[in-house]
């Protein structure tokens, strides 16, 4: 898979990630490009006021695309998953400190697929209910405004903003011509 970004939260220089290299936890999440048009599905989240894919973290017993079949159930209530082609790996570097950990290395897999038009139910965890996080179909435009927004003004961003964001860009100059 391209890779597309490398990017390093500003506690983690390259520096920090070198010398925490044996407290460094490896995460592997999968994300979900599905578009409709202009439309992106996306998931909001009150408590971070921000737009993110669908996905997260690959259960040790799943390939990645099983990863992303199942965030992308659960999440959304999306349904007939299909045509999943790679669009890129997305690796940051996070802090983390917990777990006998500093560091996180998150490799986010990104891939596009098709689904049925309509969702049904979403099997939320506790922590992304708590967090008011849901489903939404939003122009494209609109996410990335309103992501850049939150950016700028917001003290509640979350880590993954910027990743996003990054993402919505790429997504809408490679896949919307």
């Amino acid at each position: 898979m391209r890779h597309l970004k490398t990017s390093h939260h500003p506690d983690t220089p390259i520096e920090f990630v070198e010398a925490n290299q044996q407290q460094m936890l490896t995460r592997v999440a999968a994300r979900a490009i599905v578009l409709k048009g202009n439309n992106i599905l996306m998931l909001y989240t009150d408590r971070y006021h921000d737009y993110t894919l669908p996905g997260g973290g690959v259960d040790a017993h799943e390939d990645i695309e099983q990863g992303l079949i199942r965030e992308l159930q659960e999440e959304t209530g999306a349904k007939c998953i299909g045509n999943i082609i790679e669009f890129g790996l997305y690796e940051e570097f996070r802090p983390w400190p917990r777990d006998g950990f500093n560091v996180m290395n998150m490799l986010s897999y990104c891939f596009s697929c098709e689904i049925d038009s309509e969702l049904g139910d979403t099997n939320f965890e506790a922590h992304e209910i708590n967090n008011g996080m849901k489903p939404v179909w939003i122009d494209i435009d609109d996410a990335i405004q309103h992501n850049l927004e939150t950016i700028a003004n917001s003290a509640k961003k979350g880590l993954s903003i910027e990743r996003e964001t990054f993402l919505l860009k790429l997504i809408k100059s490679e896949l919307l011509i």
